[in-house]
Formats: structure tokens, sequence, C-alpha cells
């Protein structure tokens, strides 16, 4: 096996595990929460979806899917590139208001494709490349690939939790 197929194997795992975690629910579903510091199964799936986006965006020098199209409307949100999730307060996770599963679906989908794309090309020569120097040692983009997913299966994870505790 070589590095694309583990990597393609890796992400390819996301699909069915974000479905599982958002199929059938209501918008009220997907804005609750367990408790009052508690992120929303929605918050976590847009989250996990955001932070792929834009990390992919900047490894291939492309726009974020994000901000293509009405994805930050549907979000009930402004097209802020920068606005991934990452140390959101409660008060900011609250402002993430899906509309809809499909819309949750659909820009992971969208941001999957771009992903997929991007790792079909890779070498095992490319995963040395450092991607970024503000750290010691410098992150490669092999390291950077698996710390996009290691982040997007935990939070696919917690998602699934947050949905087992629905109705409970």
């Amino acid at each position: 096996m070589d590095v694309n197929d583990l990597l393609l194997d890796g992400y390819g795992r996301l699909p069915d595990l974000v479905r599982s975690a958002v199929e059938g629910l209501s918008t009220d579903d997907l804005r609750w929460a367990p408790g009052e510091m508690a992120n929303p199964i929605g918050w976590l799936v847009w989250h996990l979806t955001r932070v792929q986006d834009s990390h992919i965006a900047e490894l291939v020098d492309k726009k974020q899917v994000y901000l293509s199209g009405a994805w930050p409307r549907r979000f009930g949100l402004e097209p802020d590139p920068e606005d991934t999730g990452y140390d959101h307060t409660i008060e900011q996770v609250g402002t993430v208001r899906p509309e809809s599963v499909e819309a949750l679906v659909e820009y992971f989908d969208a941001v999957h494709e771009v992903t997929v794309g991007f790792l079909r090309g890779l070498t095992a020569t490319d995963l040395d490349r450092v991607v970024d120097e503000r750290w010691d040692p410098p992150v490669t983009l092999g390291v950077r690939l698996i710390s996009v997913l290691d982040d997007d299966l935990e939070h696919a994870g917690q998602a699934a939790y947050v949905r087992g505790l629905l109705g409970r």
C-alpha cells in the first residue's frame, strides 16, 4: 500500500462518519448541546469541515470552498476565511446556525472532493515538503495532513457522541 492509499483511506472514512452524525436530524437537533458550555452537532461538523477546507486550500494555494457560493449564509455567518471555529467562545459557537443537515453534508462533500483530488496527486516525496516553519521542528505536508485528519476524526466522534445524547 502506498501513501496515497493510506491517506485516501483515512480521509475516506470521514463522509460516512459525518453523515451518520447528522442524518435525519432537525435544525433544532443540530443546535442542541448537552451542556451550556458544550458544542452542538452542527457546530462540530461545520468546524471539522472548515478546518479541512482552510488547510487544504492553503496547501493547494486556492480559494477556500467556503468562500465560493452561499456557504457562509447557509450557516448564518459572514464569509470570513479566518473563521474556522478555532478558539471560538461559547457565544461564537452559538452563532453557527446550519440551515439544514443538507447544508452541512453538501459543504462537507464539496470540501472532501477538493481534498481527495489533492491527495490522489501526491507522492511520498511531497510529504516531506515543509509547509509551516513557525514550529520546531517545522511542519511537513505529511504531518499537516495527518493533523487535519486527526482533528476531523476527533470532531466526528464528538458529533456522534452528542447525537447519542439527544433525547436522553
